[in-house]
């Protein structure tokens, strides 16, 4: 298939992005911008009861969150009926489709009986070849004319060559006996009209393409390359679910993943590219291919997703890290942080964001920043400041006060007054974590009291010298 690759991701919007949907449109992005082509996006709503704005909007958000920017203006399928059902009619108009009068339970009356007989349940209209003098005026599907012998090959670009006899192929209802296009029509026809070149979607469609093209067939359009991708499976090996923990896009956001991690983690869940575990978008642009793709269903690992996540945050560029995290604390429905306190971030990222796997794990190493005076040490903390250490913080704290506030000047004066005293630095370093952060593992204590500033650092030490 020649010209620029076009791919689309095309969720029903019955809930929120799922992470296995998530991934299906990762891997259309990562294939359409690598290659300097078009990612779409389409919303398939034909089914209008259980599709709603709100899940609509959750899919968008979830996609704008994992950094996943479609092409055009987001499609709606449903909008496209007329269309599809204009293509249904040029099939019947060429005796490619037929009008079946059969009613639901003529169907299944016939089902039902093939059963009994040990048959196959295979329903072939008698319709299909009918006189039109012979249709009665009555509510009726139309239907395609599938191919009665030989066999249909799917060439798939992960799963290989599917062959399909073509007299297990039922002949597909195109339209509805109100007149409105099935969801098979209506993918085959939006896919076509918005010059997809390449399906990429989970493996339970592989059935399905089979059936889509006979439509491709019938109408004589260029079939679009298949590429049907393993589900995603938790550690049980079994298909993700709610049972498994999260398994929403927008979950993880809340439980303050980076998304530069997420992408990282959903590309290597099924794809792989060699040895590589940890890359950046423009290498997994680069690199992405169906080769990569495996055909065993890919299991969902947090610590592996934990540790990548940690990778990217302490290798991402501060003022981006600072952007996610305001977008991660407006998502819990937390206020954006002061500008005082994101000048204090600002300035002590550096010894925040390393081992920091979590957007919540970052917070908590950025205690000290957070709190206000007077800190109020927790229960782990409060140990390290009995009478003994607040006589060192009392003797400690004037020495600091008078030190060059850097880090070489403030080792230096911790050091001289450990060896002054005969004591280990681990001594001090207690009743310092106490009284700056009110926390027992704290970042150093010299980037603490860096981060601070000399006069928010003193203060602080005083206070815990002299409480009782």
């Amino acid at each position: 298939m020649s010209g620029p690759v076009v791919t689309r991701f095309a969720p029903s919007p019955t809930g929120f992005l799922h992470i296995g949907g998530a991934r299906t449109a990762l891997f259309n992005w990562l294939y359409a911008r690598g290659r300097g082509g078009k990612f779409l996006l389409r919303i398939e709503d034909t089914d209008r009861e259980r599709s709603t704005p709100e899940a609509t909007a959750a899919i968008l958000q979830g996609m704008n969150w994992l950094g996943l920017d479609h092409d055009g203006e987001v499609i709606s399928q449903f909008e496209g009926a007329a269309r599809h059902a204009e293509v249904a009619l040029q099939l019947l108009a060429e005796g490619k489709a037929y009008k079946c009068f059969a009613s639901q339970d003529e169907i299944a009356e016939f089902r039902e009986a093939a059963r009994a007989e040990g048959k196959s349940t295979l329903y072939r209209s008698p319709w299909r070849d009918a006189d039109a003098a012979s249709h009665p005026d009555a509510p009726y599907v139309v239907r395609i004319k599938s191919p009665l012998d030989g066999t249909t090959v799917i060439k798939d670009q992960v799963q290989g060559d599917v062959t399909i006899r073509n007299d297990q192929l039922d002949d597909m209802v195109l339209l509805r006996s109100d007149g409105s296009p099935v969801y098979m029509l209506a993918v085959v026809v939006d896919d076509h009209d918005m010059g997809v070149t390449h399906v990429i979607r989970g493996d339970d469609h592989l059935n399905n393409a089979a059936r889509q093209m006979m439509i491709y067939d019938a109408m004589g359009w260029d079939v679009p390359v298949w590429a049907h991708i393993p589900l995603i499976f938790g550690g049980d090996g079994k298909k993700l679910s709610k049972r498994h923990g999260a398994t929403g896009a927008q979950e993880y956001q809340a439980m303050g993943y980076p998304a530069a991690g997420m992408r990282n983690y959903l590309a290597r869940l099924g794809w792989s590219h060699g040895d590589d575990e940890f890359f950046s978008d423009a290498q997994a642009k680069e690199w992405f291919d169906f080769k990569g793709i495996g055909k065993s269903p890919a299991r969902f690992d947090f610590k592996k997703l934990e540790n990548l996540c940690g990778q990217h945050i302490a290798q991402t560029d501060d003022a981006a890290l600072l952007h996610e995290l305001g977008a991660y604390l407006a998502a819990i429905g937390e206020d954006p942080l002061p500008d005082a306190t994101f000048l204090l971030f600002e300035a002590g990222m550096y010894c925040l964001k390393d081992r920091a796997k979590t957007f919540p794990q970052l917070l908590e190493k950025a205690e000290f920043i957070l709190s206000e005076r007077p800190i109020q040490p927790d229960q782990k903390a409060s140990k390290n400041l009995d009478d003994v250490s607040r006589g060192i913080l009392i003797e400690l704290t004037p020495q600091l006060q008078n030190a060059s506030w850097s880090r070489d000047g403030l080792e230096a004066v911790t050091n001289s007054f450990t060896e002054a005293k005969d004591i280990k630095f681990g001594k001090i370093a207690g009743p310092l974590r106490a009284a700056l952060a009110g926390r027992a593992v704290t970042p150093s204590v010299f980037d603490m009291m860096l981060v601070l500033g000399r006069d928010e650092s003193i203060a602080r030490l005083q206070d815990a010298a002299t409480q009782t």
